[in-house]
């Protein structure tokens, strides 16, 4: 099986040493979730990078970025009228925090700054429907997450498949080739503490802090993981 890790950001100078970067992130959680080798193919999409041929992988997997998937940036434009390309296509994709936003956006649905301001650290979100792929099963599902922006409204033919109080619209799934979670699967706790240091004064001290605690929650990383390779294998 191959997979496409679609790059829309990379980790920051300070932080690459000791974490890697995006791509590694997921090569890593997704070959450690698999019972079979996995190619990957790495296109750094912000940088205009993408396959010759939109089916020489499996399936596709966005990232997380800094940037808002509303901003007006050539290379967000593309990429969201790639992700229309790969759902005429029905071609699997997965997209994970910006990707889920953008997958969102690029077919009808819409994304914006949250009222609720930023979620750091570890959540969880209750599961409100189950999926074959989904082995094995889980009422909630718990993963680090660093968003201030959240999907506000789902694409007409999406079927939410998670939710929270603070991220209504956690996850959802659009026919069987399409699926989006707001959280990280990749990210270790160590990596979110990082970020969340250098965003201290950003976040305010009660959701700093609320994020640092959370830390110490198990969570259901590898489970993610191991969904994300089944829907895709499927």
């Amino acid at each position: 099986m191959k997979v496409g890790i679609l790059q829309a950001d990379s980790v920051m100078a300070q932080f690459e040493h000791e974490f890697g970067d995006y791509p590694g992130m997921f090569q890593d959680v997704l070959s450690n979730a698999s019972s079979r080798d996995i190619e990957f193919a790495v296109y750094d999409v912000e940088h205009e990078q993408y396959p010759n041929q939109i089916d020489e992988c499996h399936g596709y997997v966005i990232t997380g970025s800094r940037k808002s998937v509303y901003d007006d940036e050539p290379w967000i434009h593309r990429l969201r009228d790639y992700v229309v390309a790969l759902h005429k296509a029905r071609i699997k994709l997965v997209g994970i925090c910006f990707g889920h936003q953008i997958v969102a956006m690029a077919l009808g649905g819409n994304t914006e700054e949250a009222d609720a301001g930023w979620g750091v650290g570890v959540h969880e979100s209750h599961l409100i429907s189950s999926k074959p792929y989904m082995q094995p099963r889980l009422s909630s599902l718990a993963a680090i997450v660093s968003h201030k922006d959240q999907v506000t409204h789902l694409p007409d033919d999406a079927e939410l498949l998670a939710t929270s109080d603070f991220c209504p619209n956690s996850m959802f799934q659009i026919q069987e080739h399409i699926l989006t979670y707001q959280g990280h699967p990749e990210f270790c706790k160590g990596y979110s503490r990082a970020l969340m240091d250098m965003r201290e004064d950003i976040l305010g001290e009660e959701v700093y802090r609320q994020g640092v605690d959370s830390l110490n929650k198990d969570m259901h990383s590898e489970i993610l993981a191991k969904w994300i390779v089944q829907f895709i294998e499927a």
